[in-house]
């Protein structure tokens, strides 16, 4: 990812935010047989009595974990946040062309199998996590039918741990324009047009604090 300092996020608890709030992830390693590329779920590991530091929770189907040959190397693991289309029309009369605004993160690390047990809490985890905000939430735990077949089921799946290493992130958010300009964009942003978009808004304005306040 070409770097910029403008544009260069270093907050770790940014990260952290950016992945509570965006958890499908692309994971990407280099493998002895080449570049292999797979999307799934994560979580924070933010478990009680964890290690610590930046971690992720989550789990691969096999046999993805001997494709990426889990656990031999470093790997990859690309967080995608709001991002859309900004046109020069918001910007002013003078010559311009059209930029993509976006916050993503590159997180490394070498991943740690869980075992059977962790891999189900993992499992328990990922479901509650997603099924909270429902009304009636369907739990893996719910029913003793529904139990049965997640530990059956689970026998496909590998859970894993990835302590981050390091990270490259990036949010370019219109950071580096007049602040009337930032307030154009966001205007057009939570407008009705083509390329509206309510949550790409947002994060330009908390990436601008300058302009809209912290």
């Amino acid at each position: 990812m070409r770097r910029n300092p403008v544009f260069d996020l270093t907050d770790e608890n940014e990260i952290r935010r950016l992945v509570r709030e965006n958890p499908w992830a692309t994971i990407v390693s280099t493998t002895s047989s080449g570049l292999v590329a797979s999307h799934y779920p994560v979580l924070l590991d933010e478990r009680p009595g964890s290690p610590g530091g930046l971690a992720l929770l989550s789990h691969v189907g096999r046999p993805d974990e001997r494709l990426h040959e889990w656990g031999e190397h470093e790997v990859m693991v690309v967080i995608q946040g709001p991002h859309g289309y900004i046109s020069p029309g918001w910007y002013d009369a003078n010559p311009a062309v059209p930029t993509w605004n976006f916050v993503t993160a590159h997180l490394y690390g070498v991943p740690e199998i869980l075992p059977a047990d962790e891999n189900l809490h993992v499992l328990e985890q990922l479901v509650d996590h997603f099924e909270d905000p429902l009304p009636q939430p369907r739990r893996m735990r719910g029913t003793a039918e529904n139990s049965e077949y997640a530990d059956r089921i689970s026998a496909g799946t590998v859970g894993f741990r990835l302590p981050v290493t390091r990270f490259v992130a990036k949010v370019k958010m219109s950071q580096n324009r007049p602040a009337e300009t930032v307030e154009r964009i966001v205007t057009a942003l939570e407008g009705d047009g083509p390329y509206a978009s309510p949550t790409l808004a947002a994060e330009v304005r908390r990436a601008n604090p300058g302009v809209f306040g912290a």
